[in-house]
């Protein structure tokens, strides 16, 4: 069954206060908060800010709160989620009347190990699966974790080499591998070396102040001032990825 709500992947550093010299002169449509302005239908829907990925929540706090005013956001909230209080009943519900909820930057694999397996997380997914109002979004490892195949840790480098990249299992809203800051930090390498080990899934790698919007589980539109890159393997009919040694050059060609 197709799922009735939306996801906004955000390839991170997305525009937050409309006064970014870089994108506005990379990029002559760039429009401020333009992809933040997607996150919410009306301006009085209530979102709920997870950032239990970042290192500095009070921080992310000050920043998100800051844009959201401008935007004319009016209700929104931030949930600091641990392992101790992830099923706390108050934050259940707090995520039961939300219309959007939103991960911050920061660690991935610190969102996924606080949430997977929890009842906040099956609440998400069926509140996005269930209801044609409510959306899932997330920028950078907030992206990241969505994918049902995540990057761990890699290399950043043009070669792939054997053993450079670790892959987990994600929260598992999109059946793909997510990459993020994927032309600045040059990417290119650990996504395609990712889709190598699963050819059955797509690689999806955003660029900075750039979203895939993902209506009924497969239909994508892009926003914002960078660009999205789709990698397959599905055509792939030589690669010794499975069994390359330690260190040594991985190959793959169709």
């Amino acid at each position: 069954m197709k799922p009735k709500g939306r996801l906004i992947i955000i390839g991170g550093k997305e525009d937050k206060n409309g006064t970014d010299p870089e994108m506005q002169g990379d990029n002559k449509d760039f429009r401020p908060k333009e992809i933040l302005e997607l996150i919410v239908a009306q301006k009085d829907h209530r979102i709920e800010v997870i950032t239990s990925a970042t290192s500095e929540p009070a921080s992310t706090r000050d920043t998100y709160r800051k844009s959201f005013e401008e935007l004319g956001f009016t209700n929104f909230g931030f949930l600091d989620l641990s392992k101790d209080e992830v099923d706390d009943p108050e934050c259940l519900d707090r995520v039961k009347n939300a219309k959007t909820i939103f991960f911050s930057g920061g660690d991935q694999c610190k969102i996924c190990e606080i949430l997977k397996s929890t009842k906040i997380a099956d609440l998400i997914y069926n509140k996005y699966k269930d209801e044609d109002d409510f959306t899932v979004a997330g920028t950078s490892a907030g992206a990241m974790c969505l994918s049902s195949v995540m990057i761990d840790s890699a290399e950043n480098g043009e070669a792939m080499l054997g053993n450079d990249i670790e892959l987990v299992e994600g929260l598992g809203f999109l059946n793909c591998v997510i990459d993020t800051h994927f032309v600045h930090r040059g990417r290119f390498g650990r996504l395609a070396h990712a889709v190598i080990i699963h050819p059955e899934l797509l690689g999806l790698g955003l660029g900075e102040d750039t979203a895939l919007i993902i209506e009924e589980g497969h239909l994508a539109t892009c926003k914002g001032s960078g660009m999205a890159v789709v990698i397959s393997a599905r055509a792939l009919k030589r690669t010794n990825v499975n069994d390359v040694e330690n260190g040594a050059p991985v190959f793959a060609e169709n």
